[in-house]
């Protein structure tokens, strides 16, 4: 029965007003949409041909864009043949040694039409000559190019660990590039400020948020004082500027974060640098989903976490990503096929072209919950990133920002541990069907022949290109490196004359110096409650006959995410062994030497690169021949499958993502070295 003519209508049957910026209209009516952003997968295995095989597979399925990862060698700078590179060729990308690799990965690819993102960071300047002496090769001239170099080195002595030289002369590289672009090269973001590492090193989004800005305040301030940009030039400089965030699961908080950005990095542009072109202005990023949240456990619960993850930087208009690129599921076990990053690809263009996201304006305004949320962020953040300024900026703050990064994962994993931050399948919900998607077969297995196939590409290749050109060259280099003056032209010019990334980065070795960076975990032990078991660990300890274990925790091989190392280094001081913790890259020989020196009780190896099987038993085969009897841990993303051929080979012990119980784990250790 309706209601009475001229009665009120109940609160559930009235028709809320229609906002200002929303067209109604039936679901049959075609309704205009914005432009989508643009679409990429981050790949690259093996060799540059397998890889342009799978770029060209990819954007023949609707990608819109290029996301090269380059593998471990490449991105620290070192030829295939060098030690440091033993097992780590073509495993986590692309390896790019010299212009003819550059010829390959990008045959078939217009350079001059495609958008190009590369992650290359302290060798930055030497992969963007390789890329412009390519281009140039096809020609295509330099001021036509699309794209974006990360080339963040704080992010990377904070959490990612690619870094070479020190905080000074990397930030000189940085500038170079940037004054180079400004008048080469000005479709190109020659900087991309990366908070998303941040997040996986356990940062808040204060913190995120607060260091980033920080970091891209220290660059710009040293562009401005380089005098290699006029005034003039400088707010086409700061438009440059771009950035690369992380989106968590609280995908509300994260809309709210994304916001914050945006206003604070107009605030910066028109406070401190004066910019008024609206456009200059713009905060400008690009996104990778959470990976930190990505789960061994129930891995296909990962799909709908990178679903979600992804609203939280499109629901915004006003705050949305201009480039998104999505995880894998099986992230967390091991490389990715293509079948998966296609998957992921899938999910952008269902997003963009079947929902009604880019009908409307901005589904936040007028938003009392969002503002209040937005505002909070934003007088958190200019309070951290004040205090970091406090300090002289984010390349003199690098040890204050690691140790306050390395503290908030700490409380992040003792959340997890203790129940009150649920993760579905890992601490609650962990009954499960048998998957359909594992299975040996469901990752993508890098072939060990590749190592000895790149080893004889560049000798042949050295062997082949004109020496005296390359020397000279090379002499360039180190000329215009030691006077000052920019890196750009000689670093292109070597390009040309068939130089490698070896050469080029070792010659910057000798004229810089190299750098380690500082690993945070004295700041983070003993910091915040330690947890029930790790106190109960820690009475056993103390009951130990012959005093606290020496534990060695150790990271051969050149892959720099220490996040889960440090971690366990923490919790291991937490529960009172003795830590001896000397951060990442280290080879196998470093590693039997300092353990027969330090006369440890046992050893922990952390490696996520995929090397595992190369290196581990490397470096327990060493340890025996040093007289080291400790037992031997593994951890990191090993696929199960490799478990037994790890304890085959003298592993006492390996753990996974799924090992998430540090209390766990330090008692095994400790019943391992008798305790």
């Amino acid at each position: 029965m309706g209601a009475a003519v001229g009665s009120v209508l109940p609160r559930w049957r009235r028709v809320p007003p229609v906002a200002d910026n929303v067209v109604m209209s039936t679901a049959s009516e075609p309704r205009p949409k914005d432009r989508p952003w643009l679409m990429r997968t981050y790949s690259g295995h093996s060799t540059a041909k397998a890889s342009n095989e799978l770029y060209r597979g990819n954007l023949a399925k609707g990608q819109t864009g290029l996301s090269i990862a380059f593998d471990l060698p490449t991105q620290t700078g070192y030829d295939p043949d060098h030690v440091l590179a033993r097992g780590e060729v073509g495993k986590v990308g692309v390896p790019v040694v010299h212009l003819g690799h550059m010829e390959t990965l990008l045959d078939g690819i217009p350079q001059g039409e495609m958008n190009t993102s590369m992650t290359i960071n302290a060798p930055a300047a030497w992969m963007l000559g390789l890329y412009v002496a390519n281009a140039e090769n096809q020609g295509v001239e330099s001021k036509a190019l699309r794209g974006t170099t990360q080339n963040d080195i704080v992010k990377e002595y904070l959490s990612r660990g690619t870094y070479i030289f020190p905080p000074l002369p990397s930030r000189r590289l940085i500038v170079d590039m940037i004054a180079f672009c400004a008048e080469w090269i000005p479709k190109w973001n020659p900087m991309n400020v990366c908070s998303y590492h941040l997040q996986e090193a356990g940062a808040t989004p204060v913190q995120e948020i607060a260091y980033s800005l920080a970091n891209a305040i220290g660059v710009l301030d040293a562009v401005k004082e380089s005098g290699q940009v006029d005034e003039d030039t400088f707010p086409q400089v700061f438009g440059s500027i771009s950035f690369f965030v992380n989106a968590g699961i609280r995908f509300v908080e994260e809309t709210a974060k994304m916001r914050a950005f945006t206003e604070l990095w107009e605030r910066i542009g028109r406070e401190r640098y004066g910019v008024t072109d609206e456009k200059a202005l713009r905060f400008r990023y690009g996104v990778q989903v959470n990976s930190l949240g990505l789960t061994e456990q129930q891995a296909e619960n990962n799909v709908q976490r990178i679903v979600l993850e992804a609203l939280g930087v499109t629901l915004s208009k006003k705050a949305r990503a201009r480039s998104i690129q999505l995880p894998a599921w099986n992230e967390a076990l091991g490389l990715p096929r293509p079948w998966d990053q296609q998957w992921s690809l899938r999910v952008q263009q269902v997003l963009a072209d079947e929902t009604d996201l880019l009908e409307y304006g901005d589904l936040f305004d007028g938003s009392h919950v969002m503002e209040k949320m937005t505002a909070d962020l934003v007088e958190a953040a200019w309070a951290e990133m004040t205090e970091i300024m406090d300090l002289g900026g984010a390349f003199e703050a690098i040890d204050e920002m690691k140790g306050r990064l390395v503290r908030s994962h700490a409380e992040r994993i003792r959340r997890i541990e203790s129940g009150d931050q649920v993760v579905v399948g890992v601490n609650k919900y962990t009954e499960t069907a048998e998957s359909p998607l594992g299975g040996e077969d469901s990752i993508l297995k890098v072939d060990p022949a590749v190592q000895e196939e790149l080893v004889a590409d560049v000798q042949q290749w050295r062997s082949n290109r004109g020496s005296d050109a390359v020397k000279r060259s090379l002499d360039e280099v180190r000329r215009v490196a030691e006077s000052g003056e920019n890196i750009m032209p000689a670093t292109i010019d070597l390009a040309h004359a068939g130089g490698t990334t070896g050469e080029w980065s070792g010659l910057l070795r000798e004229v810089f110096g190299e750098y380690r960076a500082p690993t945070g975990v004295a700041a983070a032990s003993g910091f915040g409650p330690t947890s029930d078991g790790l106190r109960a660990v820690a009475e056993r300890v103390k009951a130990r006959a012959g005093g606290p274990p020496r534990l060695l925790v150790a990271k051969p091989g050149l892959d720099g995410h220490s996040n889960g190392a440090e971690q366990i280094a923490v919790a291991a001081r937490d529960a009172g062994f003795e830590v001896i913790y000397q951060g990442i890259r280290l080879t196998p020989e470093q590693i039997a030497s300092v353990a027969a020196d330090e006369d440890v009780d046992a050893i922990g190896l952390s490696i996520l690169s995929g090397s595992h099987l190369q290196l581990i038993p490397e470096t327990v085969r060493l340890l025996r021949e040093n007289g080291v009897d400790a037992p031997v841990v593994a951890g990191g993303i090993i696929p199960e499958d490799d478990r037994a051929p790890l304890l085959d080979d003298g592993v006492a012990a390996v753990y996974t993502p799924k090992d998430f119980d540090l209390t766990k784990i330090m008692g095994e250790i400790l019943d391992l070295v008798g305790g």
